[in-house]
């Protein structure tokens, strides 16, 4: 309770306390009582009634949250500036304030009843650029310019939200949405349409004495048609995407295996050449051996070694003396080996 409450309340207290004392002294005077005293008694509250009365009409208490316009039957019909916070005087009976809250306020436009100003479905339903319709949830955030409540009041009085904001902020989502396709508005376009929105909201309020303080998109709805379609899309992509995977891990089985195959060929190769190479390597060793041998050879070496395979454990032979024992030698044939006594 303010001060212009206090006085006011005041001034009913008087005014009751006048009546009562007038009427008390009325009856007394009627019961032939003495009444002395009671008159002037009535005077004075009577007076300070009126007083405070005046006062009451003449004060104004506007709170900070306030601006005060003047509406007078002077020319123009109002004061040129509006009350500011604080306690004013204006002129009782001939001016009258007319508050404006410059507080912030929101304006929300909704499918959902209660969630905005308007009982029931207040959404914005629009048509994309590709012809699909859309149901758009919105709030407008704004505030009475402090410097300017006079001139919203001359235009618009208190009818600005209902006849201005409402349709305004709804002309505006309109024509942005309007010229955007379907996939753009629910994607990577909403950041600039409501960019674009924001702007032009907020110079259609400036225009009028109002300032934007945000404009949020709240949400975007399909008709029930189109998100049964968009769900069968969004399906049928899902099972692409399996579809794909499957193959794609079909891919990676196939040259799983066919590097395996492709080791194991290398391995078999490998080991082809390493027995080729020791092969290889044991035949020319075998050969290397073979010319060795040759060249060790002597006839004298490979008689001893023919006498030897005839009989091996044989340390000495005996011949009768009278007959000669002539064996053929091995690579010797015109030169016979005689054995005598």
């Amino acid at each position: 309770m303010n001060i212009v409450d206090v006085i006011r309340s005041l001034a009913g207290f008087a005014w009751l306390a006048a009546i009562g004392l007038g009427v008390l002294a009325i009856s007394r005077t009627s019961r032939n009582q003495s009444a002395k005293g009671f008159g002037s008694t009535v005077v004075i509250v009577l007076v300070l009634a009126v007083v405070l009365t005046t006062l009451g009409a003449g004060l104004v208490y506007v709170e900070s949250s306030e601006r005060g316009v003047v509406r007078t039957i002077r020319s123009g019909g109002v004061r040129q500036e509006a009350l500011d916070a604080g306690l004013h005087w204006i002129i009782p009976i001939v001016e009258q304030p007319v508050m404006y809250s410059i507080s912030n306020q929101t304006y929300t436009m909704s499918a959902v009843s209660g969630e905005g100003q308007v009982v029931g479905d207040d959404s914005i339903r629009v048509r994309t650029k590709d012809g699909q319709e859309v149901i758009i949830d919105a709030s407008v955030i704004y505030q009475i310019d402090p410097n300017k409540v006079v001139q919203l009041h001359i235009a618009w009085q208190n009818r600005f939200e209902d006849e201005f904001v409402h349709p305004g902020a709804r002309g505006i989502i309109l024509d942005a949405i309007s010229q955007y396709g379907l996939e753009e508005v629910v994607s990577n376009k909403r950041v600039e349409i409501v960019n674009i929105i924001t702007e032009e909201l907020g110079r259609s309020l400036s225009d009028n004495n109002l300032r934007l303080l945000d404009f949020v998109l709240r949400d975007i709805h399909f008709s029930e048609g189109y998100a049964a379609a968009v769900e069968q899309k969004q399906i049928a992509e899902q099972l692409a995407q399996q579809a794909a995977l499957t193959v794609e891990q079909k891919k990676q089985e196939a040259e799983q295996a066919r590097q395996v195959a492709q080791g194991q060929a290398d391995a078999a190769v490998i080991a082809a050449k390493g027995a080729a190479e020791a092969r290889l390597i044991n035949a020319e060793a075998e050969a290397k051996a073979n010319q060795l041998l040759a060249e060790s050879l002597t006839p004298a070496l490979v008689q001893y070694q023919y006498i030897l395979k005839l009989a091996p454990g044989v340390q000495t032979i005996f011949i009768p003396t009278d007959n000669q024992f002539i064996l053929p030698l091995p690579g010797s044939v015109t030169e016979p080996v005689v054995v005598t006594p």
